[in-house]
């Protein structure tokens, strides 16, 4: 029985502000557009997600590639990791500042390593070894968010003891969570997920979030499902929330149904803020956030849908 192929992605989920709602869309839905060339072709899942999430990293709108938010020094720090359900295998990078697309070196540890995460110089070192160019971190840095750092910093002033900056916690949802993901079936019934980020703004140099941590931010098992997770860290890895949510759907249950029970689950446990797209091996797919807007796409043969608010079958 021919199996349809489905691409789902993200581009965040905070407040988007109603001027910036167009380049989202326009975003998420450049990057359906660019994995769906792999899958209506016969390709993989895995090389999917990849050409979607490149497409994000490259989009200055969101918070992964060049633009993303700078650290507390002023220097973007990237993260990113890739998984193939039908293997397990998976490949992540942490704390890189010289890649322009973390994604690239993630899936050339998953394909050419047997280890599953590098970070900090030893990715960079492994990605240009598997003939990635490196880049300067000037090259990813933007006007805008150097800005951004500035104001940040002067509202939020810190008590002089090096502990981080952050907003008050009510106002977190205000704060963008741009982080980018997707999720892939193919027509040989595999599925694949990656997720690429900058973290926070105004995060201490080496944090690292839950985007590139397996099982929290992002997961794929061909025996339960796809996930790709956006928000606020910290709440993220502390429930391993992508695994538990593909656990639920392993267990019988909708991944509609199961996308927003994960984010019931996040803000009831730990008054956490994101969103989650979640698909099984069935083709069967759930978007959701608690937050006031998600940017997503939904890619299937003949129909592309995108939208920036409402949760979706």
């Amino acid at each position: 029985m021919p199996i349809n192929p489905v691409l789902v992605v993200h581009g965040g989920a905070w407040d988007i502000p109603d001027d910036m709602v167009e380049a989202h869309l326009k975003g998420v839905r450049n990057a359906a557009t660019s994995g769906w060339r792999v899958l209506g072709r016969g390709g993989s899942a895995l090389d999917a997600v990849e050409e979607a999430v490149v497409v994000l990293e490259d989009d200055e709108t969101f918070d992964a590639g060049r633009g993303s938010f700078l650290n507390r020094d002023g220097k973007v720090q990237l993260d990113a990791f890739i998984m193939d359900g039908a293997t397990l295998r998976g490949g992540g990078v942490g704390c890189v500042e010289r890649l322009r697309n973390p994604v690239r070196a993630a899936r050339k540890i998953l394909s050419d390593s047997p280890h599953v995460y590098f970070v900090a110089e030893g990715a960079e070192r492994f990605a240009e070894a598997h003939g990635i160019t490196l880049c300067r971190n000037e090259d990813l840095v933007t006007p805008k968010e150097i800005e951004r750092l500035k104001a940040y910093q002067a509202q939020y002033a810190g008590d002089g003891n090096g502990k981080d900056l952050f907003a008050p916690s009510g106002s977190r949802e205000m704060l963008s969570h741009d982080t980018v993901g997707a999720v892939a079936l193919d027509s040989q019934g595999n599925i694949a997920a990656s997720t690429s980020t900058g973290g926070t703004l105004n995060k201490a140099p080496g944090r690292l979030g839950d985007s590139s941590l397996i099982g929290c931010g992002c997961y794929a098992d061909n025996l339960s499902a796809a996930a790709s997770t956006t928000g606020w860290g910290e709440p993220i890895m502390k429930l391993v929330l992508a695994k538990w949510a593909a656990d639920r759907v392993q267990s019988g249950s909708l991944p509609e149904w199961i996308a927003q029970e994960a984010m019931n689950y996040l803000k009831q446990r730990l008054d956490g803020n994101g969103g989650i797209i979640l698909l099984d091996a069935k083709g069967r797919f759930g978007i959701a956030h608690n937050t006031p807007r998600m940017a997503w796409a939904i890619q299937t043969s003949g129909k592309q849908e995108a939208g920036i608010q409402r949760d979706v079958k």
